[in-house]
């Protein structure tokens, strides 16, 4: 077929039976050379100047010029037909534009470092946590991000916080335990409750900077009748150095009336097999947190409200803002010149969207006007009516020692 059309490109329909006898008797006109006839409708029309093609096929061709005489005001010019072969797109054009394209891609690709840096992340090489030792303790790695420093150039507290919490919801969900809300099993979803922290405890040796990567284990354990004990240890994923470590105690709340409630056996029957039989990994901390007001306080912060999106889906504001909080109450100098490497937090109250509360922070003696290496707050969260939301205390130790 690309053989015609090729050919009906250079030759034209036969002529009348009038113009073939003179052809054939030599009127002096080649047969392969059409002549105009008598009849409109079989008048040809030529290009001016058109140069053949010397081959067809692999064929020779002679063709003859038409003459000046033989061109008159019939003879107009014309496009060339239309055939299936001058219709075909530029395929060198296609070809180079894929080309470019699978090159950009093939670049891209092999930028990509899928590779892990340690064997022991070949089971979990994008960080999205796993159950380890017998299905009973959870494990996740982070990479610290550059939004996640602060002046320092190292991971702030909040920072760290954020990555326990992640940890335990991944936890519960891995588990077969998450239902709806915050860790909320399936039985505590019918029963219209809520895990709340009520006392949380964390210790840090040294922060991680930016870009390093951390590994994050979370386990649970009973505490009491009525409440249960999270923990976590946090390593260097390069060197598996503890860098921190952190217990907290956590009960059950109606999510309707927000009070506490005591465990029912069906969630307790769902719970208790994830249970590890272990020591915390903070020790308990017993000493008594003094409550503050504005004779004890030494430094004092007010109108602190609540933003949207400082609320959990639980509906009220999620615990690790608290910490940002009590931060905004301690002095200025303290935070340039000293790190924070124990925390003590007690829960009260919940906090909701439009509560309006003030920070109070009370300094341990003289110890930060002595410049002393090592000092210790006191810190409370009120609302303006004087009822507690939170009490603690922090430890901090001075950067040059560190």
């Amino acid at each position: 077929m690309v053989a015609m059309a090729a050919t009906s490109t250079f030759f034209v329909a036969p002529v009348s039976d009038a113009v073939g006898k003179a052809a054939k008797h030599g009127n002096g006109v080649s047969n392969a050379v059409p002549i105009k006839t008598t009849s409109r409708s079989t008048r040809l029309q030529v290009m001016a100047h058109a140069q053949a093609p010397p081959k067809i096929n692999g064929n020779s061709v002679n063709l003859t010029k038409i003459p000046e005489s033989a061109k008159n005001e019939d003879c107009v010019q014309s496009p060339p037909p239309r055939t299936f072969i001058n219709q075909l797109p530029d395929w060198s054009v296609l070809l180079a534009a894929m080309t470019t394209v699978f090159l950009a891609a093939e670049k891209q690709w092999t930028m990509l470092d899928w590779k892990p840096k340690r064997p022991d992340m070949l089971s979990d090489p994008f960080g999205w946590g796993r159950i380890v030792q017998d299905g009973l303790v959870f494990r996740q790695n982070f990479s610290i991000r550059s939004y996640e420093i602060g002046a320092d150039q190292t991971a702030s507290i909040e920072t760290l916080m954020n990555h326990l919490q992640e940890t335990a919801l991944n936890h519960a969900r891995n588990a077969g335990l998450f239902a709806d809300g915050f860790g909320c099993t399936q039985e505590m979803s019918k029963k219209n409750l809520i895990w709340v922290v009520t006392k949380m405890q964390i210790l840090v040796d040294r922060y991680p900077s930016w870009g390093d990567s951390i590994q994050v284990d979370t386990w649970v354990s009973g505490s009491g009748r009525n409440g249960m004990r999270r923990d976590w240890h946090v390593r260097d994923l390069k060197t598996g150095e503890i860098m921190a470590k952190a217990s907290s105690t956590w009960v059950m709340m109606n999510k309707h009336t927000r009070r506490l409630s005591k465990m029912p056996e069906e969630v307790r029957g769902e719970i208790e097999p994830h249970f590890v039989d272990s020591a915390p990994a903070v020790a308990e901390d017993n000493q008594k947190l003094p409550k503050l007001d504005d004779s004890t306080a030494d430094f004092v912060r007010s109108n602190l409200t609540p933003r949207w999106h400082d609320l959990d889906v639980n509906q009220h504001v999620n615990n690790v803002k608290y910490l940002g909080w009590i931060l905004e109450s301690a002095p200025q100098k303290i935070l340039e010149s000293h790190e924070l490497t124990a925390i003590t937090l007690e829960y009260r109250k919940e906090c909701g969207k439009d509560c309006v509360l003030q920070s109070l922070t009370a300094l341990s003696g003289d110890a930060a006007a002595d410049g002393s290496d090592k000092v210790e707050c006191q810190h409370m969260l009120r609302l303006e009516d004087g009822s507690e939301i939170l009490r603690a205390r922090t430890e901090w130790m001075s950067k040059n020692t560190n």
